[in-house]
């Protein structure tokens, strides 16, 4: 016998390989020809009554012995009981006697409906295409631990249907995110990964080393430096899809690799990326989930446009009497946050001391799409301040189910007022704050060539996923989300 790895489970299945092979079949082939998938007969299946196909997938079931034997297979498409007789496959009879379920086969035969009404394929030819080496999972209680779930996603698509769903449905996600944007004449582009530079968010990076440069490299944590920079090259609008990285928690609303989509566009201004957000997010959802609602966590989400909006200063003013457009430094949000309860240790980064406002006083209130507008300069380095309220920016972040979606705002192409803002990140981050972002000499010198105003726009990926599809959790919309080394060293 073939001998099988230390643990093994199966050494049954590992027999039945060695006896196909004895039979001189070669039990992993390299292709076979369908002429049709499953679903493409199920729907009008007496129509294709009589007809001969050629059909491959897994089996998910087999019923019966003897000289006659039921199986299920199961392909992308959908499911079909197969007729497996003896005396329509003459020798070939001895494969079935070695069959498992989860093998892989193809299958040829004849359209037909048993005397109980079952659609079923009544089988002449019968090859092995793949034999499963261990067990699928329990078909009563499906995989259902979640680490599992995770680290094993092929099995989880495999025993849960509606996993299949979620994914498809995330792929017609990014394919109607771009097909609505290429409609409005955006560009979309490849940034690079690897930066020497960790800036256009406020996020700890995850670091390398790039030997053959000898210097230390980071991986993106946005995308939006190299965007902007292409509008200084003279593309007018422009968009990524693509991985960003951030070295942080997880939880289930963050993991550490996600998908971010950001959009950027000469000439508009943070009004015209809230529509841009309305109009995009509502068609996705139509053109997704045959809808502009969705259910999640037993709540109705309307995403029909215009959304709600929520002006910060006059949210936290009606909250707590405090005027945020008169909060310019940290020590000034310290004294606003002992004033309103909000936690402001001194461990506590300038940072994290203004979000907790956002935690107390907004993000609750934002269970439908909400635009929450009008963000403090101390957390918003690349964002246009107002003219009149020099503390404020024009940003805003599009909210949903209490948590963002994105970030949106007028972008800063004031080169001078820039480098200034990257200084007073670097001070905050080297006062411990390990998020602040980092200066970026090159980007500056982009914009010392003059970047036209803009707008721009964050949407993470994901979280639209998540909300679309109901899940509450990240990592049940990434297909493979990082997973804990399964038994670390002590």
């Amino acid at each position: 016998m073939t001998p099988g790895p230390e643990g093994w489970e199966e050494p049954y299945r590992l027999k039945k390989l060695d006896e196909l092979r004895a039979l001189g079949l070669d039990p992993y082939q390299d292709g076979f020809r369908r002429t049709v998938a499953i679903g493409g007969v199920l729907p009008d299946f007496d129509v294709h009554l009589g007809e001969h196909h050629s059909i491959a997938g897994r089996l998910r079931a087999i019923r019966g012995h003897g000289k006659a034997v039921f199986a299920d297979i199961e392909d992308e498409s959908g499911r079909l009981q197969l007729h497996l007789r003896k005396d329509l496959l003459n020798d070939a009879f001895a494969v079935v006697e070695l069959l498992d379920v989860g093998d892989i086969v193809g299958a040829e035969g004849t359209l037909f409906r048993t005397r109980r009404g079952e659609p079923s394929l009544e089988v002449t030819g019968l090859h092995i295409l793949a034999k499963a080496l261990r067990p699928l999972p329990e078909k009563r209680h499906g995989l259902a631990d979640p680490d599992l779930r995770y680290r094993h996603r092929y099995l989880d698509l495999i025993a849960n249907e509606n996993v299949r769903r979620v994914f498809a449905t995330r792929s017609r996600v990014v394919a109607e995110i771009r097909h609505f944007l290429d409609e409005r004449g955006f560009l979309e582009v490849e940034t690079p990964i690897l930066s020497t530079v960790a800036s256009g968010a406020a996020a700890r990076p995850f670091s390398t080393f790039f030997n053959a440069m000898g210097e230390e490299a980071y991986l993106r944590i946005a995308t939006e430096l190299h965007l902007k920079r292409l509008l200084v090259g003279g593309f007018p609008k422009v968009y990524e899809i693509g991985h960003v990285f951030r070295n942080e928690g997880v939880d289930r609303h963050h993991n550490p690799e996600f998908t971010m989509l950001e959009v950027y566009e000469a000439y508009g201004d943070e009004e015209s990326m809230m529509r841009l957000t309305e109009e995009m997010v509502a068609h996705v959802a139509l053109a997704a989930t045959g809808s502009h609602t969705v259910e999640i966590e037993g709540v109705t989400i309307d995403f029909t446009p215009p959304w709600r909006r929520i002006s910060v200063p006059q949210r936290i003013r009606e909250a707590t009497g405090i005027r945020i457009e008169d909060l310019a430094t940290g020590e000034d949000w310290r004294r606003a946050a002992r004033q309103a309860g909000v936690p402001s240790e001194s461990q506590i980064p300038d940072a994290k001391v203004v979000e907790g406002f956002y935690e107390k006083f907004i993000e609750p209130d934002c269970i439908q799409p909400t635009h929450v507008y009008d963000y403090p300069l101390i957390i918003s380095p690349l964002a246009r301040r107002h003219q009149d309220r020099p503390n404020l920016t024009r940003r805003f972040e599009p909210f949903c189910m209490g948590y963002e979606l994105g970030n949106g705002f007028a972008e800063l192409n004031d080169p001078l007022d820039q480098r200034q803002r990257f200084l007073d990140q670097l001070r905050q981050r080297q006062a411990g704050d390990e998020e602040a972002q980092a200066l970026d000499e090159d980007f500056l010198l982009a914009l010392e060539h003059g970047m036209p105003p803009a707008g721009g726009l964050g949407i993470g990926v994901d979280r639209l996923v998540a909300i679309l599809t109901g899940q509450s959790s990240l990592r049940d919309v990434i297909l493979f989300p990082f997973t804990r080394t399964k038994d670390p060293a002590p």
